[in-house]
């Protein structure tokens, strides 16, 4: 029903209400009354789904913003891996196709003793220690990384109802949806603080 029909059947049942004064009019008075109630009604109704359409749709903005920001820390580990792979392929190679400097911060790095190689005596000594604080850096962000923690709350879903002041199925959604989040985080290996 659009609004220009409802607000003739308002303007009709007023009209209505102002002429039935007859008390033999009495009950075609009530009906007017009791229709503009359902109307008044569903009005109300109709805000409320458009009010949960937005709601929804804001869930599934936030749902797919996870999800892309999760494929990106999958692909991201994914990178890693190949590339401490690949590092610790240059270390078991024991420096045929890299310099010995380069052999001995890989070694150093993955903590692979090297008692094969002699000692390092050489006039660029200065590469070896600018190495190895590159070595301390690159470790110190690795660790860095690996504490990150995501903070996500988990509330019941009356804490939901209270905050929000919608029904509880709307609660029980907006709880499942963050439990989905919290675990698909989890599952590509980033921490979830809160728990």
């Amino acid at each position: 029903m659009s609004n220009i029909d409802k607000q003739v059947l308002r303007e009709e049942f007023r009209y209505m209400q102002d002429h039935y004064n007859d008390p033999a009019d009495r009950k075609r008075q009530e009906i007017y009354i009791a229709a503009e109630a359902l109307l008044d009604e569903l009005d109300k109704k109709q805000q409320y789904i458009k009010l949960r359409d937005q709601e929804n749709e804001d869930i599934a903005l936030t749902v797919g913003k996870l999800r892309v920001e999760l494929e990106a820390a999958k692909k991201s580990m994914t990178e890693q891996s190949a590339i401490v792979a690949a590092a610790e392929k240059l270390v078991r190679c024991k420096g045929r196709y890299h310099s010995e400097l380069n052999y001995r911060a890989l070694a150093k790095l993955f903590g692979v003793i090297t008692p094969d190689l002699p000692p390092l005596v050489h006039e660029n000594v200065h590469y070896a220690d600018a190495a190895e604080v590159e070595i301390t850096a690159l470790r110190q962000r690795i660790a860095e990384l690996e504490a990150r923690k995501v903070n996500l709350s988990k509330l019941s879903v009356g804490e939901v109802m209270h905050m929000s002041g919608f029904s509880r199925d709307y609660a029980e959604g907006w709880c499942a949806g963050n439990d989905n989040a919290i675990h698909e985080i989890r599952a590509a290996g980033i921490k979830v603080k809160g728990e």
